[in-house]
C-alpha cells in the first residue's frame, strides 16, 4: 500500500468534520498526538478515544451533536494508525499508554475531563479512569472490549487472517461479516481497511482493568448484534461489577458499525449522561434483548 492512499482516505474523512474542526499536534513523551477539536469553546471539555485503525475521525457523524454543549477532543491513538507519531519514550505496555494518555491531558491544559472510549479505546479509558479517578469526570464505554469480557472464540478466528497477513481486502471482508445489515459509512470503511496495512502499526495492550477501581460516573452502551462478544451476558456482567453504572443495548448495532451506526441514538444517551439528565433514555438500564 502507497502512504498516499491512507492519507488520501484520512483527509477525505477529515473533510467530513465541521469546518471549525481545529487540527492540533500535542507533545508527549512518546511522540506529538493529532487531536481533532470542535465544540463549543467554554464548553466542558470530552475526549474521545476511538477503536483500534478507525481513528479519532470515526466520530465525525458525533461531532455536530455532542458538540454544540461540549469541547470535543477526538485523539488519534499512540501505536494505530493515523497522524499520532510514535518518537522518544519507548510504549512498551499498558502502563506506558496510560501515561501517554494523562501527558495528553496535560498537552491540552484539562485536569478533568468527561472521557468516551469505544473498543479498544473504551479499555483505554477504563484503564486511565481507575488509575487517576480525579482526572476524569464521567465515563461512558461503548461496546467495550477486554473490560468486562474476552473475545468471542468465532470473532477472533474471523479476524486472525487479519492480523496474519493483513490486507485492504481482508480487512474489507472481516469488517463486512461484522457490520452485515448496518451499512457504515464507505469512506470510514476505506480508511479502516487500509489502516490495516500501515507500517509500524503496534497497538498496546494488557490486563483487564478492574471494575472496581472505577470510582466515577460510568455509563456501559452495548452493540446488540455485536459478533465481538455476548452483548446481554457482558451487560449482566457490567451490572454485577457496577452496580451504580447505566447500561444499556443499542438496538441493531454491531461492535464496528459504532460509533456510526444510529449517531443520533448514540449520542443522546452520551449527551444525557453527561449532562446528569434523570429520567433520560441513558440513566434506564435497557434490558438485553
Amino acid at each position: 500500500m502507497s502512504p498516499s492512499e491512507f492519507d488520501r482516505a484520512y483527509d477525505e474523512l477529515r473533510a467530513r468534520w465541521p469546518e471549525s474542526t481545529e487540527e492540533r499536534d500535542v507533545a508527549t513523551p512518546y511522540g506529538p498526538t493529532r487531536v481533532h477539536v470542535y465544540g463549543a469553546p467554554g464548553g466542558s471539555p470530552l475526549v474521545l478515544l476511538p477503536g483500534g485503525s478507525a481513528t479519532g475521525l470515526v466520530w465525525f457523524a458525533n461531532a455536530p451533536a455532542l458538540g454544540e454543549r461540549y469541547r470535543i477532543h477526538a485523539v488519534d491513538l499512540m501505536g494505530d494508525a493515523g497522524r499520532t507519531e510514535r518518537q522518544g519514550a519507548p510504549l512498551r505496555n499498558a502502563d506506558d499508554l496510560t501515561a501517554w494518555l494523562g501527558a495528553l491531558l496535560d498537552g491540552l491544559g484539562l485536569t478533568r475531563t468527561h472521557l468516551c472510549g469505544h473498543s479498544y479505546g473504551a479499555w483505554l479509558a477504563a484503564r486511565y479512569a481507575a488509575h487517576a479517578p480525579s482526572r476524569v469526570d464521567r465515563l461512558a464505554l461503548v461496546d467495550p472490549t477486554q473490560v468486562f469480557a474476552g473475545f468471542r472464540p468465532g470473532y477472533l478466528l474471523r479476524a486472525l487472517p487479519t492480523l496474519i497477513r493483513p490486507s485492504e481486502a481482508r480487512t474489507r471482508a472481516f469488517l463486512a461479516w461484522e457490520t452485515a445489515g448496518t451499512r457504515p459509512d464507505e469512506t470510514w470503511q476505506r480508511l479502516y481497511a487500509l489502516a490495516a496495512t500501515v507500517p509500524g502499526r503496534k497497538l498496546v495492550t494488557g490486563s483487564r482493568p478492574r471494575a472496581a477501581d472505577l470510582d466515577v460516573p460510568v455509563l456501559v452502551l452495548l452493540a446488540e448484534d455485536s459478533r465481538t462478544h455476548d452483548s446481554a451476558a457482558v451487560a449482566d456482567r457490567a451490572r454485577r461489577a457496577l452496580p451504580h453504572a447505566e447500561v444499556a443495548l443499542l438496538p441493531g448495532a454491531t461492535h464496528h458499525s459504532l460509533p456510526l451506526t444510529a449517531p443520533k441514538e448514540l449520542d443522546e444517551r452520551l449527551l444525557a449522561f453527561l449532562d446528569g439528565a434523570a429520567g433520560s433514555p441513558a440513566s434506564r438500564s435497557a434490558p438485553p434483548s
